[in-house]
């Protein structure tokens, strides 16, 4: 199955020196849990729920004066429009991560493919696999 059928369509991104605050406030207004983070019109990284309690809250920043370039995980994992569920649950595996900003062939940013996107879209133990593998306690 293409990505495209499984995927969200709708995907927000924010820029570098958005402030941690306003990120927090679009995650719980949007129901999501990652957020893109992109600059000169490229993505550069991810910011999740897990980044903010693990390296504002958990440190004491002020999230409205810390960005999301200061605690975003640099570097980004993403899929294409033309790629398969198959490739993406064996990207998601290999690289550990829960959610893939997906792009189409001019590389803009269309929709998110999540777990629970994949559980939607393939059988129960291909997706099962898949929740177990990205869980494993890091060691």
């Amino acid at each position: 199955m293409d990505i495209s059928k499984a995927m969200h369509m709708r995907a927000s991104w924010v820029s570098t020196d958005t402030p941690v605050a306003e990120i927090a406030k679009m995650m719980a207004q949007d129901d999501i849990g990652a957020v893109p983070v992109g600059r000169d019109d490229r993505l550069v990284g991810m910011i999740t729920d897990r980044d903010i309690a693990m390296r504002v809250v958990a440190e004491g920043r002020d999230p409205k004066t810390t960005t999301a370039e200061d605690v975003m995980t640099k570097g980004i994992v993403y899929c294409r429009t033309h790629e398969t569920v198959e490739d993406a649950i064996h990207l998601m595996d290999q690289r550990k991560v829960r959610r893939l900003p997906v792009l189409d062939a001019e590389k803009r940013l269309v929709g998110m493919l999540s777990l629970g996107d994949i559980s939607h879209s393939v059988a129960r133990e291909m997706s099962g696999e898949l929740l177990q593998a990205v869980s494993d306690h890091h060691r």
